[in-house]
């Protein structure tokens, strides 16, 4: 059972996923507008939120930017858009997961168990090691902190969770679709969203693709993270 908020202005819509989720044991709130949400997320605790895009104050877009500055709660976009730049660009902005409507309240059911599996694994997903160190770089898992040559990383909850996951695995190239499947826990996906996630993550570590120090992807194979040679 989890504590769910749903934003949608649509009172049919917000209704059926009220009722969908309160009979599968879920503790739901909802609200309409994006105003509404920022202010039951800073007071209210929830373990996932479900963010329509198309809302009467702002646009979803804009309320996810925002919500993502008050909280790290796992954040499921519902839209009408299924163009692959739109949706990239959510998650990179710090979506969780999308559905694009109209939607069945079987998939529903999958991908809020999916982003719940995930959100109850974090700390765990390097594996069981606490403190993980490659080269430079220091992973604190539990606390979910990251370091490259004792300067803290800023990075985002995804980021992070993808840079854990490698380095507990130094010198191990991983496939793709396992970053999808323990990362993104999506059992199917887009390359792109992957290639989005590690150029933001070289940036960070101060590297690019052409000049990689810790990340190297090898075509057609998968990622690996190993120290500097």
């Amino acid at each position: 059972m989890a504590s769910v908020l749903v934003v949608e202005d649509d009172q049919f819509v917000r209704s059926a996923l009220i009722r969908h989720l309160t009979e599968a044991s879920h503790t739901v709130r909802s609200v309409g507008t994006a105003l509404e949400a920022l202010r039951e997320v800073a007071q209210v605790g929830f373990d996932v939120v479900i963010l329509d895009l198309g809302l009467p104050d702002l646009d979803g877009s804009e309320a996810l930017k925002m919500l993502r500055g008050l909280s790290d709660v796992p954040v499921i976009v519902a839209t009408a858009r299924d163009d692959e730049t739109e949706v990239v660009r959510l998650l990179n902005a710090g979506a969780d997961d999308y559905l694009v409507k109209p939607f069945s309240v079987e998939h529903l059911s999958a991908r809020l168990a999916a982003v719940l599996r995930r959100a109850q694994g974090r700390g765990g997903t390097a594996g069981t090691d606490a403190l993980i160190r490659v080269g430079g770089l220091e992973i604190d898992v539990r606390r979910r902190l990251a370091a490259l040559d004792g300067a803290q990383l800023d990075l985002t909850r995804r980021e992070f969770d993808l840079l854990a996951f490698l380095a507990a695995r130094p010198g191990e190239v991983v496939a793709r679709r396992e970053l999808l499947a323990e990362v993104w826990q999506q059992s199917y996906g887009d390359d792109q969203t992957i290639d989005v996630h590690l150029s933001w993550l070289r940036r960070k570590l101060g590297e690019t693709a052409a000049r990689p120090r810790y990340l190297h992807t090898l075509r057609g194979v998968g990622v690996k993270l190993e120290p500097p040679a």
